[in-house]
Formats: structure tokens, C-alpha cells, sequence
């Protein structure tokens, strides 16, 4: 099932729910741009409403000063999005001593899905200003859909919050200078909308040369294009390079779908690369790049959705092993070696949608889900069997928000830690190990509603996909209106 409402062909709704915002006003003859720290000075945008952070930890002080937002027009007091309306001429402010880093950005049109791109700057990093390179395929209105592009990003300038906790011992090498972020970016035309875009790195056989970079970029066309953004990558750091338009060519286009699609990803157990892409008539094909360089999609498709395929995620540590989640409610198990092309494992957690999955690399048989009832939770595949009767239940499940799960990641080095996005505009941070007998942990500083595993709540307007970044330690990048580059001081 699509998420597109395309009834009416008048009515431009994004993907994934929501609104499509206006374009922003870019000068599109420039790929450098830079752009206005909001949070530099003061808040002047009402639609730039950022909230900072329940934790649920068990001093009550710390709590309140973490949780708490200024509401201008009246005293400080801790505001919770989704459960309170504000009065008229009331705005949100972050609290701003919650975070060690906190940035937006924007591009000439928002951005439905976007990838972190792993760089040479080193990993475990805390220095400021911190850079980072992205992918992002964009979502123009449906009266500009030729303006669609995939863009090859680097933010850079993105500095420290200043203050008490903004000033972190931790950090090496940092210019305590408070620095303006800048977005540049590169643009390979599309002309049309990226529903999902996945990055994979080959190596070189050059230690001196760098990785391969390829993006598999998911259209609302149907069709997969696969690009190489090596030179893109390159071009940032190298005075005079130019992309050349043939570099902007699609190394390979995957027509094998007939309905567009969300689920795509590489596998992280194949370095030449090996891709799956799933698609809303519930079918998954599968894509091997060659030794030569080229690439070959199977035309058996994986076939068992009575739904469309939502998310698809391979294996951290079985190389042959991919979950697939879909509209039918279902998460199922496969074997990339099965000549059935069926599914290994069926399992039914939900009456609605699932959207979102993601299967933690730490500890490799555990897997979160979201849906579209806002519920997500955790699943141990250990209890997952080939038993149709049987029913496992989950091994913790969140009802916190009430609107649609759009993203879900855990954390790159903590299974503890899980980053959540919603269709109630917030990024929420949970801290599994909280234990739910703990009575000092349920004192959630007299807020009510609140599981104690909820560290942190971060207010993003139309937040669509989130990503840890896998170098800089609790730093967090989300796509929604805007991209919002942040790391707080619970993770």
C-alpha cells in the first residue's frame, strides 16, 4: 500500500504523510550556500520549534532542568509536544543547555530520505566545528518535479553550543569559536522524487585511493538508479575539480519494478555490493555488482507480502539473511539462497502498517520495529520460529507516540539506545537498560505520561528519516522541513 494520497493529482501530499513544503528560496546557479545559525542568537522563527529533553533518569533536578522549555509569554515550565497546545502568541524555544550541538539547514527543496556518508576524518571524533557528508534525494511539488535531484552534501562549521554543557572536556582539538554551518552540495538531476536513497562503500584495491561511494536511489517512477558520487565526494576537497555531466549518469538503472517503492538496502557482508530493493506490489528483487564493475539483477523476485514492502534490511552478521517489513503488518525473515523465493520466517506484529525496522548491529539478533499506529517496539528473533501458532511478544513495545513511526535507528555502539522518529514532529532518544522495576526510575520530575526509558525528545518539524552518524559519537542528523544536525547530552 502507498503512502502517496494520489487520488487527486491536485493535491501534491508528500511521501510518507504530511505536506509538501514550499520551496526554499535558493539561488540554484550555486552549489555553496551558506546559512543562518537559528539558534545563534535568538528565536525569531515560529516555525523553527525545537524541544529539548526528557530524561528519564533518577535525579529529579537534573530531570527538570533537562526537560524543562522556555514558552515565551509565560514562565519556564517542561512543555511535551504531542500532549499540550500552546496559547495563541506562544512559541517554543529549545533549552538549549540540552544539547552540546544543535543546527539546522536547508536545501533547495526537503528532503524525504537522506544516507551519512563514512569520510576519512577519522572515527570516535569529538573536534568543533564538525563536518559530515551526506545523500539526499529531494521532493519537489508535483508543479516542479524537474527541479528533483539527488544531492551530494557536506555540512561543515557545525560548532559546539556554548555554555555549561556546550563546553565538553571530552572535546579534542575544538575552536571554542561559536562558527556559522555551512551546506554545500552537488546536484545530479533526477526529475523525479526519491522515496529512499541507501550509500555503500566498496574499497579500493589502492590503499591509497578512496572508497567507491554508490547510492541506490528509490523513485517514485519505479525505477532503482545507482550512482557512483565518488567524484562528487572528491570535487569538495579538491580546488578546480569539476563533475563532469557524465559523472552525473546513473551507473546502472534496475527496471525490474513496476510500482515505486521504499525498501532498499546494501548488504554491509558484501563489499562489491550487493542490493535489495522492494516495492509496493510486495515483490524484492535482488542486485549483484560484478567483479567488472557492472551490475545484474535476478528477474525471481521475492515473493510473500500481501502488501507493500516498507523497509528492507539485510543481516548484520549473516551474509545470505535479510527482514523485510510491509503494510500487512508483517516482518518476515528470508534467504537470499532459496530457490522458493519465499519467506524463512512470517511473523504478524501488528494490525497496521509497519513502517520503519532496524536490526542491531551489536547484538544481531535484535530488531525494532515501527508502525503506523505510532507503536514501536523490540523483538527478540531468537523466539521466532516456523510455527505459524506461534506468538511471540515483544521484548519491550512504546505506545509514547500517537502518530505514525517514520524512522527508527539504534544506536552504531550501544544496543542499549534507540533514536525514533514520528508523524507528531519529534525525534525521541530511549535508553533500554532502564529497568522498569527501578522506583527511582519511574520519577519522571512529575511529568506524566512518560515511560522512564525516554531520555530525550527533539521537536523537528515533518521529521521524515533520522541516522546516528557512525564517527561522531551521539550525533544525530534528521530530514524533515529542514535537516537538523544535533547531539545532546544524554547520549
Amino acid at each position: 500500500m502507498s503512502k502517496r494520497a494520489a487520488d487527486d493529482e491536485s493535491i501534491a501530499a508528500p511521501l510518507k504523510g504530511g505536506d509538501r513544503p514550499e520551496a526554499m528560496d535558493v539561488d540554484k546557479d550555486h552549489d555553496m550556500g551558506e546559512f543562518e545559525d537559528d539558534f545563534e542568537d535568538e528565536f525569531e522563527s515560529e516555525d523553527e520549534i525545537i524541544e529539548a529533553g526528557v530524561d528519564g533518569r533518577p535525579d529529579a533536578e537534573r530531570e527538570a532542568e533537562e526537560g524543562a522549555m522556555d514558552v515565551d509569554g509565560g514562565g519556564p515550565e517542561t512543555f511535551m509536544v504531542g500532549r499540550q497546545q500552546l496559547e495563541a502568541g506562544q512559541t517554543l524555544t529549545p533549552d538549549t543547555t540540552t544539547y552540546k550541538m544543535l543546527h539546522s539547514l536547508s536545501t533547495p527543496w526537503p528532503c524525504l530520505s537522506f544516507d551519512i556518508i563514512r569520510d576519512g576524518l577519522g572515527d570516535n571524533r569529538n573536534v568543533y566545528p564538525a563536518t559530515m557528508y551526506t545523500v539526499a534525494g529531494t521532493q519537489a511539488d508535483t508543479a516542479h518535479a524537474n527541479d528533483n535531484s539527488l544531492l551530494v552534501i557536506k555540512f561543515s562549521g557545525l560548532s559546539k553550543m556554548q555554555g555549561e554543557h556546550g563546553d565538553d572536556s571530552d572535546d579534542e582539538d575544538s575552536d571554542d569559536e561559536d562558527t556559522d554551518p555551512i551546506l554545500e552540495h552537488k546536484s545530479i538531476p533526477l526529475n523525479t522524487t526519491t522515496n529512499r536513497i541507501r550509500s555503500h562503500q566498496s574499497p579500493s584495491q589502492d590503499p591509497s585511493r578512496p572508497p567507491t561511494t554508490l547510492t541506490a536511489t528509490m523513485t517514485e517512477s519505479s525505477q532503482v538508479l545507482v550512482h557512483d558520487i565518488t567524484p562528487h565526494l572528491a570535487s569538495f576537497d579538491t580546488p578546480g575539480m569539476i563533475v563532469t555531466p557524465q559523472q552525473n549518469k546513473p551507473v546502472c538503472t534496475i527496471r525490474a519494478h513496476k510500482t515505486e517503492g521504499y525498501g532498499v538496502d546494501w548488504s554491509p557482508l558484501h563489499p562489491a555490493g550487493k542490493l535489495l530493493t522492494g516495492d509496493n506490489d510486495g515483490l524484492i528483487y535482488v542486485t549483484t555488482r560484478t567483479d567488472g564493475g557492472g551490475f545484474v539483477t535476478d528477474t525471481r523476485p521475492f515473493r510473500g507480502h500481501t502488501g507493500s514492502v516498507e523497509e528492507i534490511q539485510w543481516s548484520p552478521s549473516e551474509a545470505n539473511v535479510f527482514a523485510s517489513a510491509s503494510s500487512d503488518g508483517t516482518v518476515r525473515v528470508w534467504d537470499v539462497r532459496s530457490k522458493s523465493r519465499a519467506p524463512a520466517l512470517t511473523m504478524q506484529i501488528s494490525k497496521y502498517d509497519v513502517n520503519v525496522m532496524s536490526w542491531c548491529r551489536q547484538t544481531s539478533h535484535l530488531l525494532a520495529t515501527g508502525a503506523d499506529d505510532g507503536e514501536w517496539a523490540v523483538w527478540d528473533l531468537r523466539q521466532w520460529s516456523s510455527n505459524p501458532s506461534a506468538k511471540p511478544a515483544p521484548l519491550a513495545n512504546f505506545n509514547f507516540h500517537h502518530e505514525q513511526i517514520t524512522s527508527i535507528e539504534w544506536h552504531p555502539t550501544d544496543d542499549s539506545i534507540v533514536a525514533v522518529a514520528a508523524g507528531d514532529n519529534t525525534v525521541t532518544l530511549w535508553d533500554l537498560a532502564v529497568e522498569l522495576d527501578d522506583e527511582e526510575s519511574r520519577d519522571t520530575a512529575g511529568v506524566s505520561d512518560v515511560p522512564p526509558q525516554l531520555l530525550f525528545v527533539h521537536y523537528q518539524n515533518m521529521v521524515k528519516e533520522l541516522h546516528w552518524h557512525p564517527q561522531i559519537p551521539g550525533a544525530l542528523v534528521a530530514t524533515g522541513e529542514q535537516f537538523s544536525v544535533f547531539r545532546t547530552i544524554s547520549v
